[in-house]
């Protein structure tokens, strides 16, 4: 061969790994904050988490529980009793190998009480784990588990890095470096608080792209034109008033999903005054809805705890209808009084603090309309926007509000109990109902499917007439990408866990 056919033949190899190998960069509202699993609280957090850690189990494109750091897994009779054997070969990105002893660090990790973690409740059915050698671990439940591998794609930490689980806290290293499994691995935190990541190299799978870059970028108007000027290849949701510039350009492709979240407006019963249900009900009559959803784009409105397609959502239960008139009669019989056109009781107006977190999308749209709808009715209302950091403090560990705005998202097993229960770790809204809570108890001890889809929809329908919220709705929502990436699946909950098989040509 002569040296220019060489050089020919090089220069197209070349050229042909490189149009199967480009990067692929994303936008988030804000960057995350922490990338150490324990203490997801964000869906950005939990996206990245997707590409950088991975679970003993995980989802196939059915929704089916697949092993991944797993091999196999074998129950005994009882179904009290898990063995699994790990895959071996895996090593973490810093190149230790992948063992039983980082499963079992990771457990203890997580229900540590001292590392107060976010994700603890999703491992709260298991009583003990230990390992038998360096590729087997062995699940003691508190119960009979039918189906644990369901419960079993919690990420997994490396032991090493951390020394004892009492180490492992909210503001370790690990936060912005962490080290996983996974088909990518962190390589900076940029000062423009962008997150790079590259491909690992030392993968047992096979991955495509050979970087990943996720960019903030606050206005999610300014994304969409990133991507239609080629700036970026993915935008994780689409804003309702830009579907149609996105859906007519011809380099872009749209890609709808279903996510398993909902958004509502939470009281907090911890104050004596909501814990009057005719003053919680009154406010729900009080808002307009399908108002408060036509601004943002389409949806379900719900009734309960539960997406409409969720086996424990509750059909039967009614919707609350608006109904100004008879919340008046409401706020009577809790004890105000309409002075002109202001709500009052013991001579002070009927003022409330709506609270939403800045980055959850069209969140200001929807605090806006809630104002309006309810000072149109006599209600006076504060709003305040709050950064991370200040949610988590003035919400989650001060109960510091009076109405929040927000939205739960779930995975497969649309475990509620956290948010419900009486000893959840999520109530900050401080609902309690001891036959609730009995009804939660219950359902997380069925064995049996149809009984466990019973025992929830009488949850849907309990908490429905209690109205510890007011449940707003789950949006349809789409994503978009640059039509240069390829094999596209969009995972409904974590979106990035098929991202091995996407491949984004030049």
């Amino acid at each position: 061969m002569s040296s220019a056919m060489l050089h020919s033949t090089l220069f197209g190899l070349l050229l042909s790994l490189s149009a199967s190998a480009a990067p692929l960069r994303y936008a988030e509202d804000r960057a995350p904050s922490n990338l150490n699993p324990l203490f997801t609280t964000t869906m950005s957090e939990a996206r990245l988490n997707e590409l950088v850690f991975e679970g003993l189990f995980t989802d196939d494109t059915e929704l089916r529980s697949v092993p991944l750091l797993a091999e196999t897994a074998s129950a005994s009779e009882d179904k009290r009793t898990l063995t699994v054997d790990l895959r071996r070969g895996v090593v973490w990105h810093d190149e230790a190998p992948f063992t039983a002893r980082d499963v079992v660090f990771t457990v203890e990790a997580y229900l540590n009480p001292t590392t107060a973690s976010s994700e603890a409740g999703r491992l709260d059915f298991i009583d003990a784990v230990k390992a038998e050698g360096d590729y087997t671990v062995v699940f003691k439940f508190k119960r009979p588990e039918w189906a644990p591998e369901d419960k079993l794609h919690f990420k997994i930490l490396p032991a090493h890095l951390f020394d004892g689980t009492t180490a492992v806290s909210r503001s370790h290293p690990f936060r912005t470096r962490p080290v996983g499994t996974g088909p990518w691995e962190v390589t900076h935190f940029n000062d423009d608080n962008s997150v790079s990541l590259q491909q690992f190299t030392g993968y047992y799978g096979k991955s495509q792209l050979p970087e990943v870059t996720m960019r903030e970028v606050a206005d999610k108007n300014y994304q969409a034109k990133l991507l239609i000027y080629e700036s970026l290849e993915t935008l994780v949701q689409v804003l309702p008033r830009d579907l149609a510039a996105l859906q007519n350009d011809r380099k872009v492709e749209l890609y709808p999903y279903q996510t398993n979240s909902w958004w509502y407006m939470g009281f907090n019963e911890g104050q004596e005054r909501f814990q009057d249900p005719q003053l919680r009900a009154a406010v729900g009559e009080l808002l307009d809805v399908g108002r408060l959803l036509a601004p943002i784009g389409t949806g379900d409105l719900l009734t309960g705890p539960f997406v409409k397609s969720s086996p424990f959502y509750n059909h039967d239960v009614p919707a609350q209808a608006h109904n100004p008139a008879h919340a008046r009669s409401l706020l009577e019989a809790a004890g105000y009084e309409l002075v002109g056109r202001q709500w009052m009781k013991d001579g002070a107006p009927l003022t409330v603090r709506l609270a939403a977190v800045e980055n959850l999308e069209t969140a200001q749209d929807v605090v806006l309309q809630v104002q309006a709808q309810l000072q149109s009715e006599g209600i006076a209302v504060q709003t305040e926007f709050l950064g991370n950091a200040e949610w988590k403090q003035r919400i989650w560990r001060d109960r510091d509000f009076d109405l929040i705005l927000s939205q739960w998202t779930f995975d497969r097993n649309e475990d509620i109990y956290e948010q419900f229960h009486s000893k959840g770790s999520r109530n900050f809204v401080s609902y309690a109902n001891p036959a609730v809570d009995a009804l939660l108890d219950q359902a997380r001890q069925a064995q049996d499917p149809q009984q466990k889809k019973a025992i929830l929809r009488e949850v849907h329908a309990a908490v429905a007439a209690d109205a510890p919220m007011v449940f707003l709705w789950t949006l349809d929502n789409y994503s978009a990408m640059s039509t240069r990436v390829q094999n596209v699946i969009v995972h409904p909950f974590y979106f990035f866990t098929w991202a091995r098989d996407w491949q984004n040509a030049p």
